[in-house]
């Protein structure tokens, strides 16, 4: 890439989270990845490349290393000119959503991060003649806590993300409760998954988008978006599954495109053999705590039908979900066991503050930080870099539980011999695909205490709900006792 060649009307908005925002080439398969801060806070320039390369570095060796080198891509920062910058963030105010604008991308340092468009195949550095769908997954944390530590006994028996959607919609940032619960699709059982999936297509959220040749069309940015609308979907995808148009249109049309659609993805998830490091981060035969969600609707309505809720199958070691899983479990000891170790570690930090550097809390993210987060011990030795080993853990895992999947799927030529990309089978198709990870930036240490609080809202918003759920419950089945007649018969 030409720095110092840049036209904005090259660069097209592609998404923004909390922390930054990223627009995308319109003909070669890169974006640019700005940080952006709220308008009174400012950095300098040399703070924000340093913010821009421990990013780089995390991902080069800690999350590469876990996860593996195929699907972790970690880019390069790149300087750019401040004209190009400020005339990029005009072009592209209007396309932001609303609930994002409280923050300001970053258009002072013109530090940015170069990186592969994760939404095209990664083989090409420009577009492919051929159509591309790509399917972006945010699967959230795939296990209950297993930690002595936790005190909420409800934490042992429903997940975090189930839990979470009651607060979400009774604050108002989703209209309703999700179907979909993450240890569905973890669990490596078909049947589960393929109903976690479905439910992510239901209710998108901001667990699931799907890009078309790089554009967006099917997603959720917020509560006002409208409805999900499966018709609309199926009429984009259905070029991609049913090719040679032989399927009639309506809802027989749009249930056999999403079902393709989700049997696919189901087959990528499982896919792989890319070698990461995260197999030795636990010991012993497959994950501890339950295995089911008591909250997950999958497993509701077979309770109800009296069927037991088939287990897990049990993740492929080589696919990208189970190694994603194993450091998501680097949370050995829950936020509750986890909080008192930080508090530890921020007393001597307040009495040493010179030593913050030497702690490597700021970084730097190199192969010395990577070697002490396998440690995997949790008896507690009273000392600070027993507490810090557990921190920066604890960090790491909250990495993996916020990062995105994404499956970019384009259907095969005739001639796919020369073709090395893996292959994926459908009904009335192949497709070539590759999956990535992005969302990989290193939770911030300061935000601990945060987690802490929101934790405990989660737990006691929820267990208030569920109470006054079984109370209503309980009050109608009196209600209808109380209007009951008795009838005696003389035998």
């Amino acid at each position: 890439m030409d720095e110092g060649k840049m036209d904005e009307n090259e660069w097209g908005y592609h998404g923004e989270g909390n922390k930054s925002l990223v627009v995308a080439h319109a003909q070669r398969c890169v974006v640019l990845r700005f940080l952006k801060f709220p308008p009174n806070r400012k950095k300098t320039s040399e703070e924000i490349f340093q913010h821009l390369q421990s990013i780089v570095d995390f991902g080069k060796s800690v999350m590469k290393e876990f996860l593996g080198e195929n699907y972790v891509h970690c880019g390069e920062v790149v300087q750019l000119p401040l004209d190009f910058v400020k005339q990029l963030c005009l072009k592209i105010q209007s396309e932001r959503p609303e609930s994002r604008c409280d923050k300001d991308l970053d258009t002072l340092s013109g530090y940015a991060l170069c990186l592969p468009n994760l939404a095209r195949l990664q083989t090409y550095h420009f577009a492919e003649h051929r159509p591309i769908l790509c399917v972006e997954i945010k699967p959230k944390c795939g296990f209950i806590p297993f930690s002595s530590d936790v005190t909420h006994e409800m934490k042992h028996k429903v997940c975090r993300y189930c839990m979470h959607q009651h607060l979400k919609v009774a604050t108002g940032k989703w209209k309703q409760i999700s179907k979909y619960c993450p240890l569905d699709l973890y669990s490596g059982n078909k049947q589960r998954m393929h109903f976690a999936l479905k439910s992510l297509l239901q209710e998108a959220q901001n667990n699931l988008k799907i890009f078309k040749n790089g554009e967006l069309i099917y997603g959720c940015k917020d509560a006002r978006s409208p409805v999900a609308d499966w018709s609309e979907l199926a009429y984009h995808l259905k070029p991609f599954f049913f090719p040679s148009n032989g399927l009639a249109g309506g809802p027989h049309c749009t249930r056999a495109v999403i079902r393709e659609l989700v049997r696919v993805i189901t087959r990528v998830l499982l896919s792989g053999s890319d070698k990461g490091r995260a197999g030795a981060l636990r010991p012993g035969p497959g994950p501890r705590g339950p295995r089911v969600c008591e909250a997950s609707p999958f497993c509701r309505t077979l309770r109800r039908q009296g069927k037991n809720t088939p287990e897990r199958s049990g993740l492929p070691k080589g696919c990208l979900l189970y190694k994603t899983l194993q450091v998501q479990m680097l949370d050995l000891l829950d936020i509750e066991g986890l909080y008192p170790l930080y508090r530890r570690v921020e007393r001597y930090l307040e009495e040493f503050p010179e030593e913050r550097k030497t702690l490597q809390i700021d970084g730097p993210y190199d192969e010395a930080f990577y070697q002490k987060l396998l440690d995997l011990s949790t008896e507690d030795d009273g000392t600070v870099a027993f507490a810090l080993t557990k921190v920066q853990q604890y960090r790491v895992a909250m990495t993996a539980k916020d990062c995105s999947i994404m499956i970019a799927l384009s259907p095969c030529l005739q001639d796919t011999s020369s073709d090395q990309r893996p292959i994926v089978p459908s009904s009335r198709s192949r497709f070539a695909f590759s999956v990535s990870v992005l969302d990989l930036d290193l939770k911030p240490y300061e935000s601990i205490p945060h987690q802490y609080k929101l934790d405990g809202k989660i737990v006691n918003y929820y267990s208030k709900t569920i109470h006054a759920k079984d109370t209503a419950m309980m009050s109608t089945r009196f209600k209808e006792s109380e209007d009951c007649t008795l009838v005696l018969h003389k035998v």
